[in-house]
């Protein structure tokens, strides 16, 4: 049901504002919406403070898609009058949320006539965030602005030997030295955000109900450490929100993107400027099950031939490449691993592509194919803008460009178009958290002060 909101706009009566298109829903000519000792609107259960934190999230939602704004044309995107909206920022940057940043430049000779406009912006240094991104590789805990910009860091290398108590204490004492060597104190940070890889609630002790994580316990201990607000999620989700809103530069036509983070198990998400639509993890197998290649000789567990796991994931690649690890089929690679497939890292293998290994050659090239076919199949299945790969595990700007020419050959120079690599590097993974925390704390509340509603 609509909110009731009390609005007249040019000349016309709206109430309602509506949750799911985000827009003031027009009903006809409303004389009078109040009665006795209460409103039309708390009748039906809307608070004022509702409809001013929904406001409010609608300009901070033009300012993140959009950048500099003026009030104007914020009025003209929400149907809202100049007053009204002077009114929403005005209150804004007395508390710091928005700022003025000075007239808009026009870049033609000619500027229009009439009052000039002054454009606002999100103050993305009224609060700091705190992210932590815990996966099977690292533990990251850093800082950064609600622009994403990264302020200090801490990352601990993990494996699947390291214990709870590890991965806890170094948390707890990365939060501390982060406040106290950047001299901050708890009314200068929004929350922290806990990015959490599936794969690792069960070590977190994180219980998961039908598909559903809960964090109760692990948000418990937490809690006995700090009264910073809290927000968990999954770290695929908040990697995939960072590399819509910490773009540098501003495109109002990025709406959505599909996000694909590499690993032994895939991640697929698809994202707005708001929330997650669809996420699927490797509780679902959504990507991980898909067959790219149906003529490979090679099986994965569950029986199925030529899946994504037993083709395109780390554990595949290895395997293949033992297969054929020599003198003389890997020189390159052989050398550089003296001798000893165990010790063979990524980067040799980058390496040992760049420098031309036969063997490893045509095993890569021949993964950047089918990983084409599967990004193909991902595109048309969900329509999004951009398909985002994150750790891509092909680190070298030649493998990345015979990606694109594959996904053009097989899906055509407009699907090859839409891939791009993530913008979050792996020495910035808690990005992932701060993402987390930034939608759910400010965003999603207006930039109200979340202190009293953690």
């Amino acid at each position: 049901m609509a909110a009731v909101c009390n609005l007249h706009i040019k000349g016309v009566s709206y109430h309602g504002f509506h949750a799911d298109t985000g827009r003031f829903e027009r009903i006809g000519q409303v004389k009078n919406l109040s009665g006795g000792n209460y409103s039309f609107m708390e009748q039906h259960g809307i608070s004022k403070l509702d409809l001013k934190r929904r406001n409010r999230m609608q300009v901070l939602k033009i300012l993140k898609q959009r950048g500099p704004t003026s009030r104007i044309d914020i009025a003209g995107t929400l149907e809202l009058t100049r007053a009204a909206v002077t009114i929403i920022t005005n209150e804004m940057i007395e508390q710091g949320i928005i700022q003025e940043i000075g007239e808009y430049k026009h870049v033609t000779e000619k500027a229009p006539r009439g009052r000039k406009k002054i454009l606002i912006d999100i103050n993305h240094h009224y609060k700091f965030v705190i992210g932590v991104t815990i996966e099977e590789d690292i533990v990251s805990v850093g800082l950064s602005t609600l622009a994403g910009a990264v302020l200090d860091k801490r990352n601990l290398a993990i494996n699947d030997k390291t214990d709870y108590g590890t991965i806890f204490d170094f948390t707890e004492k990365s939060i501390n030295e982060v406040l106290g060597d950047n001299c901050l104190d708890k009314n200068s940070i929004l929350g922290i955000g806990f990015g959490i890889f599936p794969t690792m609630y069960s070590r977190l002790g994180i219980d998961v109900d039908d598909g559903e994580p809960d964090y109760t316990k692990l948000k418990a201990a937490i809690r006995e450490k700090t009264e910073l607000p809290l927000v968990f999620d999954n770290s695929v989700k908040g990697t995939a929100m960072a590399n819509i809103d910490f773009l540098k530069t501003k495109d109002i036509n990025r709406h959505n993107i599909a996000f694909l983070q590499y690993g032994n198990t895939m991640h697929f998400v698809v994202t707005n400027l708001n929330d997650p639509i669809v996420s699927y993890d490797n509780r679902t197998n959504f990507v991980d099950k898909m067959i790219i290649n149906p003529f490979s000789d090679r099986t994965c567990p569950c029986g199925r031939r030529g899946c994504v796991e037993s083709e395109l994931t780390p554990l595949a690649t290895m395997a293949k490449l033992r297969e054929v690890f020599s003198p003389e089929k890997t020189p390159f690679l052989y050398e550089a691993a003296r001798g000893s497939f165990e010790g063979v890292t990524n980067e040799m293998i980058t390496m040992a592509y760049e420098k031309d290994d036969k063997a490893v050659r045509e095993i890569l090239d021949n993964e950047l194919m089918l990983l084409a076919v599967l990004l193909n199949n991902l595109y048309f299945s969900t329509n999004p803008q951009k398909i985002v790969l994150h750790q891509f595990k092909f680190q070298s700007e030649k493998a990345f460009q015979r990606l694109k020419d594959a996904v053009t050959e097989i899906g055509g120079a407009l699907v090859s178009s839409k891939i791009e690599l993530s913008i979050i590097e792996d020495k910035h993974r808690f990005l992932s958290g701060c993402a987390l925390a930034i939608r759910e704390l400010f965003f999603n509340r207006g930039g109200f002060d979340t202190s009293s509603n953690n």
